[in-house]
């Protein structure tokens, strides 16, 4: 199932603050966030390390509780995770004994998919990140940006609305993270997803996000909200990555990283 979905996919961050531990040794992480996202939009949250946009995902994923406040989705409260939510993490996270195929299919498998259309699903997937000829292959056998595309794949295949990305080009050489970061807005224009990223990069956080959230120094608040328009937007095409030339592209990068230098003091 693909296309834009609908209201009750909104998610919403309401009065939200998060610390590790309790009384007098409790480290405040994230303080009084209040957002909403709206479905499908590509959303980029920016800022200093440590200051909880990491903690910020978790807690839509269900894997982190808020100490205080809700987040919701579709004004339903996350207790969780759910089958609505895929995670994409750093590290692939790939069962190595596994066939590509057999990692994208897992999750499938597990809700009771029978195998002819849960192949069907994978073969489908594995296409639109550009590894139908590697079904077969080991993961091992893959580099490092074939194995992240594996890891969409994964997450993509289980049809999430939304879908989490914990900075999942950080590790990579610069080439292959531009061209993963390329072909990410290719399947969000063919699947159309609400994507919430984490990233350290300005750069990146412009090029991908339809908006660019930068939060302050820990304990993280949200500082700066900026809707993301650049040239070409306008037809509905994935970004090309010659947009970064352009002048709009440089006053974005320019406001969001003096957003994120300000972040830190």
């Amino acid at each position: 199932m693909t296309g834009i979905r609908t209201a009750t996919d909104r998610v919403t961050f309401t009065g939200v603050s998060k610390a590790y531990g309790t009384g007098a040794t409790a480290v405040p992480a994230v303080s009084t966030v209040d957002l909403t996202i709206e479905p499908g939009e590509f959303v980029c949250l920016v800022g200093p390390s440590g200051c909880g946009k990491t903690t910020v995902m978790q807690m839509l994923a269900g894997f982190e509780t808020p100490s205080t406040g809700t987040v919701a989705i579709g004004g339903v409260p996350v207790v969780g995770p759910g089958p609505e939510r895929g995670v994409v993490f750093q590290k692939p996270n790939l069962f190595p004994w596994k066939s590509v195929r057999a990692n994208v299919e897992l999750g499938p498998k597990l809700r009771g998919v029978s195998k002819a259309e849960r192949r069907q699903r994978a073969d489908r997937i594995l296409a639109t990140v550009g590894l139908a000829d590697f079904g077969d292959r080991h993961t091992y056998e893959l580099s490092g940006g074939m194995q992240q595309r594996a890891q969409i794949a994964r997450v993509l295949v289980n049809d999430p609305r939304i879908i989490l990305m914990d900075e999942p080009f950080g590790a990579l050489d610069a080439l292959t993270r531009e061209k993963l970061q390329t072909e990410l807005l290719a399947i969000r224009s063919a699947e159309q997803r609400t994507i919430l990223f984490v990233t350290h990069s300005v750069d990146e956080a412009v090029f991908l996000g339809t908006r660019v959230l930068v939060m302050s120094a820990r304990p993280g608040r949200i500082v700066e909200d900026v809707s993301v328009v650049l040239p070409g937007d306008e037809d509905g095409a994935p970004r090309s990555p010659s947009v970064r030339t352009t002048p709009e592209f440089a006053a974005y990068q320019e406001r969001i990283a003096r957003a994120v230098y300000h972040a830190h003091t």
